[in-house]
């Protein structure tokens, strides 16, 4: 039976990377995939992982549908066994439906990969749809940290190592940037809630103590 399967988890916890590691392992098999995402860090129509590794992709936007892309494709003469969706997070509800159904009409497997919330703890469409219809959602399990050592669990919009929590719902940006830059970090719930990102407990740590002296608990 071919399923719809969601992995989640915040940034930096290794989506991408398991996403194109997936991939591999079902082509190596000599399984026919189609590679998805939608604005991802490194520019239009690629997968890529921080660890380096990249793949190219079709970009995904508004106008996509997922049923005619394998439809058309069969029609070619390509098997399609399966899709890897990266950036999952940023498709629209139709489309995640439009997966569900290519998985039950087609029997072809989607492995859907995205974060969950946005920087404001709010779902993304996209990612809500996934929850309520996949067959499965699989949490990851390589842990992303908060600066205070902590699982992160949030992800943080930031601009100059200050957080913010107003302003449109995607803006693409990577865990690394420059002054004045559109960043992101994953934070812990509680300094998330406190707004505290690294650079702002840096601020106020004192003289001669660690991040992890200073914060309590």
């Amino acid at each position: 039976m071919a399923e719809l399967v969601f992995f989640s988890g915040t940034m930096d916890c290794g989506k991408s990377t398991l996403a194109l590691q997936m991939h591999h392992n079902h082509a190596a098999r000599g399984r026919d995939g189609v590679l998805f995402t939608r604005h991802d860090r490194a520019g239009s129509a690629v997968i890529s992982s921080r660890l380096g590794l990249q793949q190219r992709a079709d970009e995904v936007d508004d106008t996509t549908d997922f049923w005619a892309e394998v439809v058309t494709r069969r029609t070619r003469g390509r098997a399609v066994d399966y899709l890897v969706a990266d950036e999952a997070q940023f498709y629209t509800a139709e489309q995640v439906e439009q997966l569900a159904r290519v998985v039950d009409e087609l029997a072809v497997d989607a492995y859907a990969f995205g974060i969950t919330t946005d920087f404001r703890a709010r779902l993304f469409p996209g990612s809500a749809r996934l929850v309520e219809l996949a067959d499965r959602v699989e949490v990851l399990q390589v842990r992303a940290l908060c600066w205070c050592g902590a699982r992160a669990t949030h992800n943080a919009r930031t601009v100059d190592g200050v957080m913010v929590v107003e302003g449109d719902q995607v803006v693409v940006g990577d865990v690394a940037a420059g002054v004045d830059e559109v960043a992101y970090e994953v934070l812990c719930r509680r300094h998330h809630v406190r707004r505290m990102t690294a650079r702002v407990a840096r601020a106020t740590v004192p003289t001669g103590q660690t991040l992890f002296e200073d914060d309590e608990g």
